[in-house]
């Protein structure tokens, strides 16, 4: 499903609430992201309110906005003065623990403050400084930001216009590019190639369409120990946990195995979690018939612009939710520990391929338009509430920095990033950043066993590891 782009983003007087920001900010729906920076050394907040007041607020006037309702009763952003230490949070924990007891503190708290709902009485975001030591940090900075004020692209894209290179504040961050090479093939513009590019599509269209309708509708993945299938309007409590994986070692398994970097990310992905789910559930639990929702960027771009180009009339990318989600069937096994890793990798991208070529996507943001016509936002948030939770689980990734990062002369020790507010027992986000993979894992609580699915993640990144390599 395609969301549509959001207008008039960079006047700084009232404006309507975007369709996506109404779907995202409803009765039924109330998505956030949480973006963590880890500090490599203590962190020191007395910067905060020069920082917010100087960098943060001016990037976006969503960002002192709140939403409102007309006499039309359509919502709209209006500007109001912010009170910035309502946003600002610095949690009290015991003094003298272990880094693994602050672990724990970190991860209860992330679990708390995911679950709450932002304030609607003022702008929708807020600060979190984790002034504590950790396994992976000394300080962890947490932002909360409300999807309504615009997708991972335009929200991380703000965050990281915020940071400077650690290692010359005067040079600009520079990330790796995700545009593919082009194929060679001296035939591939042939009229039989075209014609037969257009039938596939069309055909892959019509099947692709029918597929969404119906998983956000009637067609509910099977139960299993990655989705515990509650029927009732309420979000479950959700543990996060992080791993990091080699960038160099993927590149090497893209190389022995061609097609893209996501390709072989999005094979681990599904190979862990039917490795898990034949560990945690009964016989024949690696065969459950379960769907992955996969962000896709719908963009003409690949790579984050400033804020200042997001904010023009006429951008190529403005700021706003420009995204979509393909269905994609994690790829089953009869006995996942038996099976050979690399055919999660090819079925996966084979899957994902041949649903990138089809027009679903837009022809579904086309279906939610014309809910909210005639049905209203509400219905139509309601529509996106049974998609979600229709299926097992969400996979969302992004690209970070090549170079280390530093907010305020605090350098940046790693990042992540997770999706909150929606109702799947599962949400996989991926971030890159120096030479490292950042996978988060939103696990629901005493539901998931968090510490079991990530060494499952683990086994599969090792197994198709040392298959790809050996591979001819």
């Amino acid at each position: 499903m395609e969301f549509k782009r959001d207008k008039a983003d960079a006047l700084e007087v009232d404006e309507p609430v975007s369709p996506t920001g109404q779907y995202f900010n409803s009765s039924v729906l109330s998505v956030c992201v949480l973006a963590a920076l880890e500090s490599e050394i203590p962190i020191d907040s007395s910067q905060t309110t020069s920082l917010l007041n100087n960098l943060f607020l001016p990037i976006n006037p969503r960002f002192s906005s709140i939403m409102v309702r007309d006499e039309h009763d359509v919502k709209q952003w209006k500007r109001v003065d912010v009170k910035l230490k309502d946003h600002i949070h610095e949690p009290i924990f015991p003094d003298g623990l272990s880094l693994e007891a602050y672990d724990g503190y970190l991860q209860e708290y992330l679990t708390k403050i995911a679950m709450e709902r932002l304030p609607q009485s003022r702008p929708l975001w807020e600060i979190h400084f984790i002034k504590y030591p950790t396994s992976n940090a000394a300080g962890t900075l947490v932002f909360k930001l409300h999807h309504a004020l615009g997708d991972g692209f335009s929200l991380m894209g703000a965050l990281f216009s915020c940071l400077r290179r650690a290692d010359n504040p005067s040079l600009p961050l520079t990330f790796p590019s995700s545009r593919q090479g082009l194929s060679s093939d001296s035939n591939s513009n042939s009229l039989f190639k075209r014609v037969k590019g257009v039938l596939s599509a069309f055909l892959n269209t019509a099947s692709d369409f029918s597929w969404s309708l119906l998983k956000s509708s009637i067609l509910e993945d099977d139960r299993s120990p990655i989705k515990s299938g509650h029927e009732v309007l309420e979000l479950r409590p959700i543990i996060i946990s992080t791993v990091s994986f080699s960038l160099d070692e993927i590149k090497q398994m893209k190389a022995k195995l061609g097609g893209s970097i996501n390709d072989v990310i999005t094979g681990i992905i599904f190979y862990g979690t039917r490795l898990y789910m034949q560990m945690c559930g009964p016989p024949g639990s690696s065969n459950a018939h379960s769907t992955a929702l996969v962000l896709m960027n719908t963009r003409n771009i690949t790579n984050y612009i400033s804020v200042k180009e997001m904010s023009k009339p006429d951008s190529k990318s403005p700021w706003g939710n420009q995204f979509g989600f393909l269905h994609v069937s994690i790829p089953d096994s009869a006995d996942a520990e038996m099976a050979n890793p690399l055919d999660f990798v090819f079925k996966g991208r084979e899957i994902i391929k041949r649903k990138r070529g089809s027009l679903a996507v837009y022809l579904t943001g086309t279906l939610l338009e014309m809910i909210r016509k005639f049905r209203g936002p509400e219905t139509t948030a309601q529509y996106l509430y049974s998609t979600l939770k229709n299926s097992s689980m969400t996979i969302s990734n992004m690209i970070g920095p090549t170079e280390q990062m530093s907010l305020a002369d605090h350098p940046g020790k790693g990042i992540y990033f997770m999706v909150v507010g929606i109702p799947e027992s599962l949400t996989i986000t991926m971030v890159s950043y120096m030479g490292k993979l950042r996978v988060a894992v939103g696990a629901e609580k005493d539901f998931i066993n968090e510490k079991l699915y990530i060494s499952c993640l683990e086994k599969a990144f090792t197994r198709i590891f040392k298959a790809a390599v050996s591979s001819p």
